[in-house]
């Protein structure tokens, strides 16, 4: 192992509930995927290194409803949280034997970079940018930008209302990227959660980042904010591994497309992001 090397839908009350209950930690995507029993993989490789270890450590976001949120139970619930528990199975690594690292937008290439850990499945978007440094393997979800604001906002309905103005945004996202590419002010802190707490006293007029996380977060605080106009971008979300390791990401890439097929995959989005969000299929893994 590589150790140190290495459509958004209507957010009614009973979605609501249903959220609730997952952030808890009493639903938490449901029970592990049982590992595999002593898989055998090509000598040298990296799902070799890391079977042979037992264990693998999965850097992801502590601070996202829906995806990767850190509840009660201390350990982190979401749907990118149970995709990895989906690929540490097909390593015969168990869920116990899983060390979940906190990663931000910031520091997601360098911990793969630096072996801090061995992927990252954190509302990651595929970009070419991020491709020089490192590989991806999927994408497993398609996300799209778009903007949170105060309920009872009525001045911002799309992109286009944003140009000029303060936004929140997080350090080192694509998101933040495109708002200043759109010509609003980026207002950038280093978790989406902490763009909040500037929404409500006025200092930006909205957060912008993908749809899914606008929506946990608007789940989260209850009649404090909404998720306004369409989705302006598109956002592949992909699985962070280090820079050229081929074998490994064509191994995920297998991975995801099996659990599309045994219905592994829409189990965890069910029992996740599924509690607020409709199901979309998966898009078409990335063979590059």
């Amino acid at each position: 192992m590589k150790r140190k090397k290495l459509s958004l839908i209507a957010l009614g009350g009973a979605a609501l509930l249903a959220l609730s209950a997952c952030a808890g930690g009493d639903a938490g995507g449901g029970a592990a995927p049982e590992p595999e029993e002593k898989p055998t993989f090509e000598a040298g490789t990296t799902m070799a290194e890391l079977a042979e270890a037992g264990s693998i450590s999965i850097g992801t976001k502590f601070d996202q409803p829906l995806f990767g949120l850190v509840g009660p139970s201390g350990e982190p619930e979401g749907f990118d949280v149970e995709i990895g528990k989906i690929i540490a199975a097909k390593l015969g690594i168990a869920e116990d034997k899983i060390e979940w690292k906190e990663t931000v937008s910031a520091n997601r290439e360098p911990f793969i970079q630096q072996g801090e850990v061995d992927i990252v499945i954190a509302t990651y978007t595929i970009n070419d940018k991020r491709k020089e440094v490192i590989s991806f393997a999927g994408p497993y979800y398609m996300a799209g930008q778009s903007i949170l604001t105060l309920a009872d906002n009525k001045d911002i309905k799309s992109e286009k209302d944003l140009v000029g103005q303060p936004v929140c945004s997080v350090t080192g996202s694509t998101p933040a990227a495109k708002l200043a590419e759109i010509g609003a002010t980026p207002v950038l802190t280093d978790t989406y959660s902490n763009c909040l707490e500037p929404l409500r006293t006025g200092q930006v007029v909205a957060v912008s980042t993908d749809n899914v996380i606008l929506a946990g977060l608007a789940a989260q605080n209850e009649g404090e904010f909404k998720v306004v106009g369409k989705p302006f971008t598109e956002e592949p979300y992909g699985i962070g591994l280090a820079k050229d390791d081929t074998d490994f990401r064509n191994w995920i890439n297998d991975v995801l497309e099996e659990s599309y097929e045994d219905g592994s995959y829409e189990k965890a989005w069910n029992n996740t992001a599924g509690t607020v969000l409709e199901y979309v299929e998966p898009p078409a893994v990335d063979r590059y």
